[in-house]
């Protein structure tokens, strides 16, 4: 009888009270010019999010990228890239939450007709547009240019840097 208030107690969560990280997860679909060849490319693209409370626009992106879509002769583009994200706040607009962010890892290449394979540093900035449907999901609008600088570094092939760019989209789920 002398416990019941205290157990009450424990049920209800303070309506300001917020995780100490927001992690989330998302997938999507890109469409890519390859920067090599007139390549048009299109794939899956996934993706982690991960942001500690105490930075509250800033975040870490993971990304990975399969590009082998519309492609022929054997083409395909890979991308596996990480790096910070900077949130904007809209004040008036608490749906949107647009972001700019600058990924760096690997850009992978498989020419045409077995020509080549070829790993590359990739330095890739870009931004987007998170759209808020519910507290667990958003729909993401994304935007991205990559720089390959030591791409494409074949034999009797001009050398000059790869700048693959394309559009994803797609959805992002809310983990923690």
């Amino acid at each position: 009888m002398f416990i019941a208030p205290i157990l009450a107690a424990a049920q209800a969560k303070f309506s300001a009270e917020r995780a100490p990280v927001a992690f989330t997860v998302g997938g999507a679909y890109s469409f890519f010019d390859a920067a090599y060849g007139g390549y048009k490319v299109m794939g899956a693209t996934a993706y982690v999010n991960f942001s500690p409370v105490i930075w509250d626009h800033v975040a870490v992106e993971g990304e990975g990228r399969w590009l082998t879509l519309n492609a022929s002769h054997g083409f395909a583009e890979y991308n596996y890239l990480a790096g910070p994200v900077y949130r904007i706040t809209l004040s008036e607009h608490r749906r949107f939450h647009p972001y700019v962010k600058c990924l760096l890892g690997a850009g992978i290449v498989d020419f045409p007709h077995n020509l080549a394979y070829g790993r590359y540093f990739a330095i890739a900035p870009g931004g987007g547009v998170d759209y808020t449907l519910n507290p667990r999901w958003r729909f993401r609008a994304d935007y991205e240019y990559q720089f390959w600088p030591q791409a494409p570094d074949i034999p009797g092939v001009s050398s000059s840097a790869m700048k693959p760019n394309g559009v994803t989209v797609g959805f992002t789920y809310r983990v923690y």
